[in-house]
């Protein structure tokens, strides 16, 4: 794109997800991301705390009562006072526990997009696929996130996760393969062929399943095991240290639990396409990321038949970007 004012103007894709809000743009040959993590906290207001958070230029909101700190600066309070972060979304949907949750993402949304800079201009954004246990409140989450950016002046397009993975990984075999997108809230998966997805689905244990069954066994805090387990875990088998067990026990019983699903699922679609070559799988997502997973997950894949050939199994060269990159993928389309 030459034209500056064209390139601003041009499609976008946004991830939606429990944990993290990312835009992909179509920059100078590359995609470009902007992100911020989908938390937040509350303090108690003041005319002191608000004018410090003006001056130090925190993300915040002033809401009632309370302060409401959004964003990567949730993440930044929560470390110094030692306090979890509160969710906007839990499985991968708007929380029902939280009465700030649509707020908190308007804003959210609002800081990494802006307003669209024509109207009508195209977004893409992720929603989950169901879970096979009911709607789970996904129509009206749907909605909700189509209806903040409506109001922001785009034209929004829901792309369910599994699928945005297989546009913006699976280019080299014409978009026909499995993509799987293992999040906070949720694991998406989609089996797509020429980019027409054949079947969908996700399953609730993912990444905060895991950061809530290691902190209850430990004593620690599920905030403090994501950062752990985003930045320094790695899956190679049980120690001496117990949290580093806790995680590693969760993460198998994680992968055990998708692995298994891919099987059930796929196996059950009726009308599965005739496929003459194996296809690729790909993993994205920030659960993906501690060194070990790819092996423990092919393990797990190869300990029972799978009722697809397999040409390869790998992981996201940007496992965090992955869905706003296909989505935006999607978009330009």
């Amino acid at each position: 794109m030459n034209n500056p004012e064209q390139e601003y103007t041009q499609a976008l894709g946004l991830d939606i997800g429990t944990s993290r809000i990312v835009v992909a743009r179509n920059g100078d040959k590359k995609c470009q991301y902007d992100s911020e993590l989908n938390a937040f906290l509350t303090i108690p207001y003041s005319k002191l705390a608000e004018s410090l958070l003006v001056r130090e230029n925190v993300f915040h909101e002033v809401q009632g009562s309370d302060i409401v700190v959004a964003g990567n600066e949730a993440q930044k309070f929560a470390e110094v006072f030692h306090l979890e972060t509160r969710r906007p979304m839990a499985n991968g949907v708007l929380n029902p526990h939280e009465p700030h949750s649509l707020a908190v993402i308007r804003r959210i949304i609002g800081k990494l997009l802006g307003r669209a800079a024509s109207e009508g201009q195209k977004v893409f954004f992720s929603i989950p696929a169901p879970t096979g246990e009911g709607d789970g409140g996904i129509a009206y989450h749907e909605a909700s996130m189509r209806l903040i950016l409506t109001e922001l002046g785009y034209a929004p397009t829901p792309i369910q996760e599994g699928l945005a993975v297989v546009f913006g990984e699976l280019a080299a075999s014409n978009f026909t393969g499995i993509g799987v997108s293992c999040g906070s809230g949720l694991c998406n998966a989609c089996l797509a062929v020429l980019s027409v997805p054949v079947l969908s689905f996700s399953v609730p244990k993912a990444g905060d399943f895991i950061d809530i069954q290691a902190a209850a066994v430990t004593g620690d805090l599920a905030t403090r095991l994501r950062v752990q387990k985003e930045q320094t875990f790695r899956l190679n088998g049980l120690s001496s240290d117990r949290t580093l067990n806790a995680l590693t026990v969760y993460y198998q019983e994680v992968i055990a639990n998708l692995t298994d699903a891919l099987r059930t699922h796929i196996s059950a679609t009726q009308r599965l396409p005739k496929l003459d070559q194996a296809v690729p799988l790909v993993l994205s997502g920030g659960t993906v990321m501690p060194k070990g997973f790819l092996d423990h997950f092919s393990t797990a894949l190869r300990a029972q038949e799978f009722p697809v050939r397999l040409s390869e199994v790998r992981l996201s060269a940007d496992p965090l970007n992955a869905t706003a990159r296909g989505a935006l993928m999607a978009a330009l389309c």
